[in-house]
């Protein structure tokens, strides 16, 4: 994320030290992933492409990074002295292993074949490959996190993959169930997405020897910037469109997962409204062995979308998960506080407001 980031002119040193970062990030995951495997090697090369932003290990930096550096001085920071070395590199490394782990087993769970534009490891090789894969992924984070030299950082690890497959179990659970109130919605999401990235914020802060309440401020803004995060992200599964966003549009609805702007709309309809809103999701949600039809393979939109985007603005329901990911960014914004006024603080609050602006 932050190479795409429209940032102040004083904060464009920091970028390119974060870019620095994100290339030693990549450099580490080819050494730590490399096997005697020819098979296994090309497995993994194949998923330089589920790598995207870097959000989870620009924030192990930036936190760090905020963390241990004093106020900002009258004059630019010295943003070439800032370190990539362990154990923030072997951390933004874990965490990078643990989110791409979550990509490929959830593209197996969604049956989707398409990731960031390119073809996902499922309909490369088949499930069993990218089940296994995932799990060479976690196995490799774990014993990377074990090697850091911090048995409570490690912890924190299994701890966090626990919580994520949690998450994915209470969602599982929740499939097709059209009264789904928000509070399981915000607990689904606290746990499959934003869990890792509140644990990358406090695990940066704690390798720079902050204090525990600046731990714990981190861990606050990490959750709550997680599930800003993936408000945005639902809201583009509706409301995108596939040549952008780089996957098929309305995947949420067809595996019967529902959203915060569908949660929303659903419980303020009214009865004949909802109703019809039901009617769609049903006619959006095949039923095994039905495949999709060929036109649709990469259409920018499933038939239904249009009709169900056009029903939610009728309650206002994509305003309302909007609105609620900008007053979470806002708090997260205001955990801040607990840290320095420094570059990397300032280049956090950037990064939270791009969370809610990104199309992609």
């Amino acid at each position: 994320m932050p190479a795409m980031l429209d940032v102040p002119a004083h904060l464009l040193p920091l970028q390119s030290r974060l870019a620095d970062a994100a290339a030693a990030v990549h450099l580490r995951l080819a050494r730590e992933l490399a096997s005697d495997i020819p098979a296994v090697n090309r497995l993994c090369r194949h998923l330089e492409r589920y790598h995207g932003k870097m959000l989870r290990p620009a924030l192990v930096f930036l936190c760090g990074w905020a963390a241990a550096a004093p106020e900002a001085p009258a004059g630019p920071p010295p943003e070439a002295d800032l370190p990539i070395a362990d154990p923030h590199l072997g951390l933004a490394t874990v965490c990078e292993m643990i989110h791409v782990a979550t990509l490929v087993h959830d593209d197996v769970l969604d049956d989707a074949d398409t990731r960031r534009g390119g073809v996902t490891v499922n309909a490369l090789r088949g499930n069993e490959a990218a089940v296994i894969l995932g799990d060479f992924l976690f196995s490799a984070a774990y014993r990377l996190c074990s090697s850091l030299g911090d048995p409570d950082a490690a912890v924190a690890i299994a701890q966090c993959g626990m919580t994520l497959c949690a998450g994915e179990l209470l969602q599982l659970d929740h499939r097709l169930d059209y009264s789904i109130p928000e509070d399981t919605y915000f607990g689904i999401v606290e746990r499959k997405t934003a869990s890792l990235i509140a644990t990358a914020c406090r695990l940066g802060a704690r390798a720079s020897g902050a204090p525990a309440a600046v731990q714990d401020a981190l861990h606050r803004f990490g959750l709550r910037l997680g599930v800003a995060f993936q408000i945005q992200d639902d809201l583009l599964d509706l409301t995108g469109l596939q040549s952008v966003v780089g996957k098929p549009m309305g995947k949420d609805v067809e595996k019967g997962k529902l959203t915060l702007p569908l949660i929303h709309h659903l419980a303020a309809a009214q009865p004949e409204r909802r109703a019809r809103t039901l009617r769609l999701i049903d006619d959006m949600t095949p039923q095994p062995p039905q495949a999709p039809l060929p036109t649709q393979a990469h259409a920018d939109a499933p038939p239904h979308l249009d009709a169900l985007r056009a029903a939610m603005r009728q309650t206002d329901s994509i305003a309302h998960a909007r609105a609620v990911a900008a007053d979470l960014v806002e708090r997260a914004k205001a955990d801040l506080a607990a840290l320095p006024d420094n570059a990397p603080r300032r280049l956090l609050a950037v990064m939270a407001d791009a969370v809610i602006t990104r199309a992609v």
